[in-house]
């Protein structure tokens, strides 16, 4: 199979996993500090990509991988950013809504992939980008012409597209910093470095943590988010970035709304109106216009 097909298969899987975090996000957000949660996440998820190299016996790489840890940290910033403002937005912005907000990374993606690899992109890629934002900004703005000209945006999206922004800086940085190393153990310094800041940063959060009384559902999202939407998801980004260019990487963000929407009714939680529905028709054009060769 080509190499540039198994990226855009990766992206595909990552499209999926990523839409489930936001689904069972909104449902737990404000039952933990979202510094708890992805500390413990991140730990997790570290783990079992360090448990993947140890049946692999990959150990040896990844301690050759270690060679300048700051990458690590720079990469491990730019995901506890991301993760921590996610959760924080879900506790008031609804799923769809804050996946919405999402699928903006590509535009911030193609500035960056611009500034830090000279991707170049042209009217097709840039159309493409803008009619995914349009397709986003109504969604956030529920379909609400008079929210949207007035740019009332929700207290959850304004903070969730910080943390887009710092997604967005990733993945182009992913083929700056990355200097041969295998992918999995690039990964696994990856996530133990988000671990580690997360958790230096929010201790306090993770000790007031009455971790015995929270209900089955957090305990779910936290295997989840840490297996499929965190190591499985970062490997996947970083398996496609070094195949893909940035912009067609987060291009497939744009899928994500609609994945919310299905994993919302596996959930059984209720759909956003057909008006705003609109909107994520237009992310769905936006990612054909992007795939186009």
């Amino acid at each position: 199979m080509p190499e540039a097909r198994r990226g855009h298969l990766a992206m595909l899987l990552f499209s999926a996993l990523v839409a489930g975090s936001f689904s069972l996000g909104g449902q737990v957000a404000n039952e933990i500090a979202p510094t708890a949660l992805n500390a413990v996440r991140f730990a997790l998820s570290a783990a079992v990509v360090g448990a993947v190299i140890g049946l692999r016996g990959g150990w040896t790489a990844t301690a050759a991988a270690l060679a300048a840890p700051w990458r690590y940290g720079i990469l491990g910033g730019f995901f506890a950013l991301y993760f921590v403002t996610m959760f924080e937005g879900l506790k008031t912005a609804p799923p769809v809504s804050a996946a919405a907000v999402f699928t903006l990374t590509p535009v911030m993606s193609g500035v960056f992939g611009y500034v830090l690899l000279r991707q170049m992109m042209g009217a097709r890629i840039w159309l493409a980008l803008g009619l995914g934002a349009a397709g986003a900004l109504w969604v956030i703005f529920r379909a609400d012409l008079t929210a949207l000209m007035a740019f009332e945006i929700g207290r959850g999206e304004a903070i969730f597209f910080w943390g887009c922004m710092a997604h967005a800086a990733y993945t182009p940085m992913v083929r700056v910093l990355n200097r041969g190393e295998p992918i999995l153990s690039f990964t696994f310094w990856t996530l133990t470095a988000t671990a580690l800041i997360i958790g230096v940063l929010g201790w306090r959060d993770i000790a007031a943590t009455d971790w015995g009384t929270l209900r089955p559902l957090v305990w779910v999202t936290l295997a989840y988010t840490g297996v499929a939407a965190s190591s499985m998801t970062v490997f996947l980004v970083q398996f496609a970035s070094m195949r893909l260019p940035s912009s067609k990487v987060m291009a497939y963000t744009y899928l994500t709304p609609s994945w919310v929407l299905m994993w919302e009714l596996a959930l059984g939680q209720p759909v956003p109106p057909l008006l705003v529905l609109a909107g994520v028709g237009l992310t769905i054009a936006a990612l054909a216009l992007l795939l186009k060769d």
